[in-house]
């Protein structure tokens, strides 16, 4: 469906004129959005399709915004945001009695999460479902943009069911800056990097690089693992797993995918194997 739908792309425009673009696609009506779905359900209409995805662009627009506090620029999460969208188009069922907006709203999100993870260069420190929880919620937690007081991190710590240390270093990661270890000075001025500073008492230069080295592996290989899962099992494991959000249940992907619960299961279960054969131990 992707490759033959012609849609506005945000890097073809400046991104005013992208966003002025897809404000002026009109929004569906119910009865139009039904009709659309079906006819790309029962007899896979491309224009049927295309109009659902266009009508629903200025959402991806929307949803995108919220997530440019990670640097990231805003027409690349707008277009992995489009990506997620046609994914909920082509699995939405307008039998379901919700409409698109509200199923769509999960896989765009869930396609920028995933752009952002793998991307954004603090992010990969946020390797545990709780940290990428307190990862992706923490901003909009935090009430100024001042440094969190300890009541207010414990607030937000409560809020998350993180500790108050983790609170703390997610911020402290966060609102960090990529700094020199070792800049150049003048040859008549005397100069202490910061790298003077950084010698550990615990870790020798080998064995740190070691550590990296295996923590790198891991993390390479959690992402090769879910590459080369199926797409359902994809999905059923970042819904079951590696969401920000509360966990999917094995009921609701079973509806989701019109089979039974204990289906779900064993497929979660062979991916899980899977993956763990795959992860560098």
């Amino acid at each position: 469906m992707t490759q033959s739908m012609a849609l506005p792309v945000p890097g073809a425009y400046s991104l005013d004129s992208y966003i002025q673009t897809v404000n002026r696609y009109p929004l569906l009506s119910l009865e139009e959005e039904q009709r659309y779905a079906r006819a790309w359900r029962d007899h896979e209409d491309l224009d049927a399709a295309r109009q659902l995805v266009l009508s629903h662009l200025r959402v991806v627009v929307s949803v995108a915004r919220h997530y440019l506090g990670y640097g990231l620029p805003h027409a690349d999460l707008i277009q992995e945001g489009n990506v997620g969208l046609m994914k909920a188009v082509k699995r939405f069922d307008p039998e379901r009695g919700v409409r698109l907006v509200s199923f769509a709203v999960h896989w765009i999100r869930a396609e920028i999460h995933e752009y952002v993870l793998r991307n954004w260069r603090l992010v990969r420190v946020a390797t545990t479902k709780a940290q990428r929880k307190l990862f992706f919620n923490l901003r909009s937690l935090k009430q100024s943009l001042n440094a969190l007081t300890l009541k207010e991190a414990d607030a937000v710590a409560r809020e998350l069911d993180v500790s108050r240390k983790d609170v703390l270093e997610m911020e402290t990661r966060l609102t960090g800056h990529d700094i020199s270890l070792d800049p150049m000075v003048d040859d008549d001025e005397d100069g202490y990097s910061p790298l003077a500073y950084l010698a550990s008492p615990d870790e020798n230069p080998a064995q740190k690089l070691e550590r990296e080295q295996t923590e790198r592996l891991r993390h390479n290989g959690l992402a090769a693992a879910l590459e080369n899962l199926d797409e359902r099992s994809r999905r059923i494991i970042q819904a079951r797993w590696l969401t920000e959000d509360e966990a999917a249940t094995l009921h609701q992907l079973a509806a989701e995918y019109g089979v039974s619960a204990e289906r779900i299961r064993q497929i979660e279960a062979r991916a899980l194997k899977k993956m763990r054969e795959m992860i560098p131990a």
